[in-house]
């Protein structure tokens, strides 16, 4: 790459050729995972926290196999056992953390901008793993290999990503990357959902399912996140999947062979039904596939300047 990249915070002031980078060497290390013998020394010697403030399944995952992979010692870090529980401020324990000199932070956090925060503080390199519902970069790129992977490209993609908009920060990234990348974007969901500033980002908005899936290439499906909300933004999870859950009869209305995608983790029969969860269209299981070379990519691209430096 043509600038030398210290933290990847979100994919918003990325270059077309910065993400197509990330996505090139997500391809390779897609190979390597293939492989019988999957793990390369390519980061030995580099030491990666997982700093997870708050839970994950398939992230936090993806990132620990995906350092593992490439030979760096890791380390795993929870609020819950940690001196954050005791009243410690998040300064405070990144400081405790870098006197153990980690070369490579990998932080999620509810708050948006603790990424932003840790990386004008400690010297370690900061990569988001999800801040609050501001931006989840890594989700972004490992989405937008799993298209080019499966139609070849991005470039005038219509894509479509339904749901919780508001508060969801897979949205943002996606927005900011697929933009970036030539895609045409389509969102939709209840009013409620619908932040009033998003027709700014120039994407287009829906407050229905259907004419946001007409004639889409994919149709990325979002969680309703109860845990951001304040208070109730719709009447029930029932009156919900009717009016804007992904069922068979309005996947006809997206093009034949649309991908079906999303960031998990899945509430069957509330944003998707299982069958089409499960059909011959999803990609589901890739994204989580593609999750991990997509991380290789991220950590080696950071870790490579430590290793020449050292």
């Amino acid at each position: 790459m043509a600038t030398h990249i210290n933290h990847l915070l979100d994919l918003e002031g990325l270059s077309k050729e910065e993400i197509t980078s990330y996505l090139d060497l997500g391809e390779h290390f897609k190979g390597v995972s293939q492989r019988r013998i999957k793990k390369v020394p390519t980061l030995r010697h580099i030491t990666v926290v997982l700093f997870f403030i708050e839970n994950s399944t398939r992230t936090k995952i993806s990132f620990e196999i995906a350092a593992k992979r490439m030979s760096a010692d890791t380390l795993s870090f929870a609020a819950s056992s940690s001196s954050l529980a005791k009243g410690e401020t998040l300064l405070d324990t990144a400081k405790t953390l870098m006197a153990m000199r980690p070369d490579i932070i990998v932080i999620r956090h509810f708050a948006a901008g603790a990424p932003h925060f840790l990386a004008r503080n400690v010297p370690a390199a900061i990569i988001n793993a999800g801040d609050g519902g501001h931006a989840h970069p890594t989700q972004a790129l490992l989405d937008m290999l799993t298209m080019r992977q499966h139609l070849g490209k991005i470039e005038g993609l219509e894509v479509a990503i339904i749901g919780d908009i508001g508060h969801s920060r897979v949205a943002r990234s996606n927005i900011h990357g697929l933009k970036t990348m030539g895609a045409n974007i389509r969102v939709a969901g209840p009013r409620t959902f619908l932040p009033p500033h998003f027709n700014t980002l120039g994407v287009q908005v829906y407050d229905r399912i259907e004419p946001a899936i007409e004639g889409a290439d994919v149709v990325m499906m979002l969680r309703i996140q109860k845990e951001r909300m304040g208070k109730d933004l719709f009447p029930s999870d029932r009156e919900y999947a009717r009016f804007f859950g992904l069922d068979a009869q309005k996947l006809k209305l997206a093009k034949p062979g649309a991908l079906v995608m999303h960031p998990g983790p899945l509430n069957r029969g509330v944003e998707i039904t299982p069958d089409i969860a499960d059909c011959n269209n999803s990609v589901i299981l890739e994204q989580v596939e593609n999750g991990v070379a997509i991380r290789m990519a991220v950590l080696y691209q950071l870790g490579k300047h430590l290793v020449e430096e050292a």
